[in-house]
C-alpha cells in the first residue's frame, strides 16, 4: 500500500525503540498527561451537567415556568384562560396560581416566605409537588380550612409538625400614616415537602380559595394561570407570545426573572472550570514540544542523511509533525474513552465507595443533592477532544520547523 514518505518515517519513529530511553519516557508521560487532562475535563463537565440537570428539575419543577396574569386585576374565569393557553404547542399543562409574600410567625420566631395559592386537583399538571411530599398529601389542602404545606427547612427551623398552627403576616396597603398595615391569617400545617433546594426554606402552599380570601377577592378569583412548557429555556419568548395571543389586558412573567441569576451563575461556573481544566490539557499537549525537540536532537544524523538523499525541508517538517500528532492523537483517544466510561459510571463508583467505607460522601443532612449526578453530553466530548487535538498539533509546529532547518553538513561534521 502506498504511503507518503513523511507519514511512513514519522509513524516508524513513533513505533521504534529508541536508543535514548529518557526520550521514550518523556513521550509516554506526555501521552499519559494528555489522556488524564481529557479524562478530567469530560468527567468534571459531565458532573456539572448532572448538577445543573438536578437543580433544573427540582427548582423549575416547583416554580412556574411562566405565569399569565391580568393587568393589575385578578382573573375571574381562569378556566377559560387555561383552555386557550392549552392550545399552544409549547404548553404541556396549566393550573391557577396566586402568589403572595409575607412572614411566618411561630412562638416569637419569624421568617420571610413566598406563598403560592394553588388548586390541588390541577397542580400536578404543572408541578412536582405531589411527588415531593414527605408528610401529608397535596389533597389535604381544602378550601376554607386554612391549611398550609411547608418546606422541610421551614418546618425544621420552627420545629413544626403536621397539625401545628402558625401565623401568616401579609402586608396590606391602607390609609394609615405608614401606608401599610399587617394582616394576619392563622394557618394549619397539613403537609411538608422536600425538594432538596433553597425552596425548602422559602416556599409554602395554600389553597387558592384561601389565598383569594387573604387578598379580599371572590373565592374563584386567582392572580393568574401557571404554565408548564415543553422547553423551559424558551420560557421568555413563549411567555411573551402567550400574553400577546391572549390580547390586551394580559401580562406574562417567567422563571428567568426570579431564578435566572442562579442558572446564569451555574453556566458561568461551568465555563470557567472548563477553561481551567483546559490548561491541564494545554500543559500536557505542550510537553510534546520538549519531546520532539529531544527527538530532533537525537535524529540530527538521520535528518542530514534524508536531506542528502533529496528530502525537502517540508518533508522533514512533516515527519516530526506526524510523530507528534500520533502522540497527541493516542493520548486524546485514550483520555476520551476513559472519560466517557468514567462519566457513565461515576455515580455508581461513588455509591460503591460509600458502601465500602461506610461514610456518606454527600450526606443529605449537609447537601441538597445526596448523590453525584452525571450527564454525559456529546457536544462536551467533541469539544474537549477537538481542543486537545488542536493543542497537540500546534505543539508540533516549532520542533518540526527546527528539524527542517537542520543543515546536512553541520549535522554530519562530527559523525
Amino acid at each position: 500500500m502506498f504511503r507518503p514518505l513523511s507519514i511512513f518515517i514519522g509513524s516508524r519513529y513513533t513505533r521504534a525503540k529508541r536508543r535514548n530511553h529518557f526520550i521514550s519516557f518523556i513521550s509516554l508521560t506526555s501521552m499519559i498527561g494528555l489522556a488524564l487532562g481529557v479524562l478530567a475535563m469530560i468527567m468534571v463537565l459531565s458532573v456539572m451537567n448532572g448538577f445543573q440537570r438536578e437543580m433544573s428539575n427540582r427548582i423549575l419543577g416547583m416554580v412556574p415556568h411562566a405565569v399569565i396574569t391580568g393587568a393589575g386585576q385578578p382573573l375571574n374565569d381562569w378556566q377559560a384562560v387555561a383552555k386557550q393557553l392549552d392550545g399552544h404547542p409549547q404548553v404541556l399543562g396549566t393550573a391557577p396560581v396566586t402568589q403572595l409574600e409575607g412572614m411566618l410567625s411561630f412562638k416569637g420566631n419569624m421568617q420571610p416566605i413566598e406563598i403560592n395559592g394553588v388548586d390541588p386537583e390541577a397542580e400536578g399538571e404543572v408541578s412536582i409537588l405531589g411527588s415531593r411530599m414527605i408528610g401529608g398529601r397535596l389533597e389535604d389542602l381544602r378550601a376554607g380550612e386554612s391549611g398550609v404545606i411547608l418546606g422541610l427547612m421551614t418546618a425544621r427551623r420552627f420545629g413544626l409538625r403536621i397539625g401545628d398552627k402558625l401565623t401568616l403576616i401579609v402586608p396590606e396597603l391602607s390609609d394609615a400614616p405608614g401606608g401599610v398595615t399587617p394582616r394576619m391569617q392563622r394557618l394549619n400545617v397539613v403537609g411538608v415537602f422536600k425538594v432538596g433546594a433553597e425552596l425548602d426554606g422559602s416556599l409554602a402552599m395554600i389553597h387558592r380559595a384561601d389565598a383569594a380570601r387573604i387578598q379580599k377577592w371572590d373565592p374563584e378569583q386567582v392572580e393568574g394561570v401557571r404554565v408548564r412548557l415543553a422547553d423551559l429555556y424558551q420560557a421568555p419568548m413563549v411567555a411573551s407570545e402567550l400574553a400577546t395571543t391572549m390580547g390586551e389586558g394580559y401580562r406574562a412573567r417567567d422563571w428567568s426573572m426570579t431564578q435566572g441569576s442562579l442558572f446564569s451563575a451555574m453556566k458561568m461556573e461551568k465555563t470557567m472550570i472548563g477553561l481551567l481544566l483546559l490548561l491541564i490539557v494545554a500543559v500536557a499537549a505542550f510537553n510534546i514540544i520538549a519531546t520532539l525537540i529531544m527527538v530532533v536532537a537525537d535524529k540530527r544524523a538521520d535528518i542530514a542523511i534524508l536531506r542528502t538523499l533529496g528530502a525537502t525541508p517540508r518533508q522533514i517538517m512533516t515527519i516530526f509533525m506526524v510523530q507528534g500528532s500520533i502522540i497527541g492523537l493516542t493520548g486524546t483517544l485514550i483520555g476520551m474513552v476513559l472519560g466517557v466510561f468514567g462519566a457513565l459510571n461515576v455515580s455508581a463508583l461513588v455509591g460503591w465507595l460509600e458502601r465500602v467505607t461506610g461514610q456518606h460522601i454527600f450526606s443529605s443532612d449537609v447537601y441538597f443533592i445526596n448523590t453525584l449526578p452525571s450527564e454525559l453530553r456529546l457536544e462536551d466530548v467533541l469539544l474537549v477532544t477537538l481542543a486537545a487535538l488542536v493543542l497537540s498539533f500546534l505543539a508540533t509546529l516549532y520542533p518540526a520547523w527546527r528539524a527542517a532547518q537542520t543543515q546536512p553538513a553541520e549535522a554530519l561534521r562530527y559523525e
